[in-house]
């Protein structure tokens, strides 16, 4: 079977649990804390527990937050084969988490940010892979004009993209540039907009099938997702009732639970429900990589 190569950064996240945002120059107390590995991490994970077999393109450093996140990549069983960065650890993600679930970043990079040409050549990725690609990857320039040299070397990978939370700061080249080869988008509701400027989901997937071909996935948190493909118009896939209690990499466990079924073998519209339910037991959990195994998916949605 392929494998998944995972372009998105992995950094370490200090979640913090508030009962609302600090007014400007104020403080507030937080009730839980946790300090995990996020980033990349939540999708390679996902898809990693439904049997994918996983691989980390990105860089590594030399610290306590890389220890930590090289225990959680090997804990997964996913490879990061990439050489680290001696001279600096990875980069942290502070997360502002409020009652409702949703979540504020404030980010600061290190080790994930010093990738270079030389350490992609090194993957051997081939054809039938699969390679996830973050609208961080091609916001920064430096990294944005690495990774969009390397993908218009590969061929016969199949690339899915996720435009990602500031898919507004990707300049307007790097980001058509994605769309034009993604063989899958994976985006939320309000990303779909800012591509298609009208607020359905299903009608932000009619526009984005005819304007690229590609196959779309639009994420409607508690409404489920619509799916789009060449095959397969528009489409809901209702969502699973759940309890919320972290918002934080919900998406990123659709992404990777998706890319799991489609690799398997499952229609676009049955890895959808799958990735829902997936999402559904990950936003009920403290923490951002919470996507479930295979087993307890399956067991689960037997329920």
């Amino acid at each position: 079977m392929a494998r998944l190569f995972c372009l998105d950064s992995v950094m370490i996240d200090i979640v913090l649990r508030v009962g609302e945002l600090p007014a400007r120059g104020g403080d507030v107390l937080a009730s839980e804390q946790l300090v995990t590995t996020g980033g990349g991490f939540n999708a390679m994970s996902a898809a990693s527990r439904q049997g994918m077999t996983t691989v980390y393109a990105g860089r590594l450093g030399v610290g306590p937050f890389s220890d930590l996140a090289r225990r959680s990549l090997d804990a997964e069983g996913i490879a990061a084969p990439v050489e680290p960065d001696h001279d600096r650890d990875l980069g942290t993600c502070v997360v502002l988490l409020e009652p409702d679930g949703e979540r504020t970043f404030v980010t600061t990079p290190g080790a994930e940010a010093t990738l270079r040409p030389r350490h992609l050549d090194t993957l051997g990725i081939r054809d039938g892979d699969v390679l996830l690609v973050s609208g961080y990857n091609v916001m920064y320039p430096e990294l944005a004009e690495i990774v969009l040299g390397w993908i218009s070397t590969l061929e016969g990978v199949v690339v899915a993209f996720d435009p990602a939370t500031r898919m507004i700061d990707i300049p307007a080249s790097n980001l058509a540039t994605m769309l034009a080869r993604a063989d899958w988008l994976l985006c939320n509701r309000s990303e779909a907009a800012q591509l298609t400027g009208v607020t359905s989901g299903i009608a932000a997937a009619v526009k984005l099938r005819e304007q690229f071909g590609q196959g779309v996935v639009v994420r409607q948190g508690g409404e489920g997702c619509v799916v789009a493909s060449s095959s397969i118009a528009p489409t809901d896939v209702a969502p699973f009732l759940t309890h919320v209690v972290d918002l934080n990499g919900a998406g990123d466990v659709h992404n990777g639970v998706m890319l799991a079924e489609l690799n398997r073998g499952a229609d676009p519209l049955s890895a959808a429900q799958r990735a829902n339910a997936a999402a559904a037991m990950a936003v009920a959990t403290l923490g951002p990589a919470s996507g479930p195994t295979r087993e307890e998916l399956d067991n689960w949605l037997a329920s």
